[in-house]
C-alpha cells in the first residue's frame, strides 16, 4: 500500500454563508491558503475578499502558522469568502480554545443567516411591486 503520507495534526470545520458551503482543513505549516486546488489570490477576484477570509488568522496572529486547504461549493465569491472565514474561525477553535474570546468578540463565530428572500406572486421580485398607475 504505497499511499498518502499521514499528517499527524489537522483541524477541520465547515463554514456556511448564503448558499455557499466551505470545508476547511488547517495543518501546521507556513501560511499557504489553497481554495479548490488554486492559491487563494488566483481563486478570489478581489483583494478585499481575501483580506476578509483571512480575518480570523489576523486576529489570532496565526497567519504564518497554518497551511489551509479549502473545498468550497455553491454561491458567489462573497458568500464563499464568508463561508471560508467561518470555517477558518471554527477550525482555529479546534486548534486552541484560547482563541475563543478574541474570535467571539469580533463576531467570527456566528453564522450570518441572511439569505435571499423568495419572490412573491403579484410582485416583480421579493418586495418590488409593479409601478402604480393612477389612470
Amino acid at each position: 500500500m504505497a499511499g498518502k503520507k499521514k499528517v499527524a495534526v489537522r483541524y477541520s470545520a465547515v463554514g456556511r454563508r448564503k448558499s455557499s458551503t466551505a470545508r476547511v482543513v488547517l495543518v501546521p505549516g507556513s501560511g499557504k491558503i489553497v481554495v479548490n486546488g488554486k492559491p487563494v489570490d488566483d481563486y478570489m477576484p478581489y483583494a478585499t475578499l481575501v483580506m476578509d477570509l483571512k480575518q480570523p488568522l489576523t486576529l489570532t496572529s496565526t497567519v504564518e502558522q497554518f497551511d489551509i486547504s479549502v473545498d468550497v461549493i455553491g454561491g458567489g465569491f462573497t458568500g464563499q469568502a464568508g463561508a471560508i472565514r467561518l470555517g477558518i474561525a471554527r477550525s482555529l477553535l479546534e486548534a486552541s480554545a484560547d482563541y475563543r474570546p478574541v474570535l467571539k468578540k469580533a463576531g467570527m463565530l456566528s453564522r450570518d443567516s441572511r439569505a435571499k428572500e423568495r419572490k412573491k406572486y403579484g410582485l416583480k421580485a421579493a418586495r418590488r411591486a409593479p409601478q402604480f398607475s393612477k389612470r
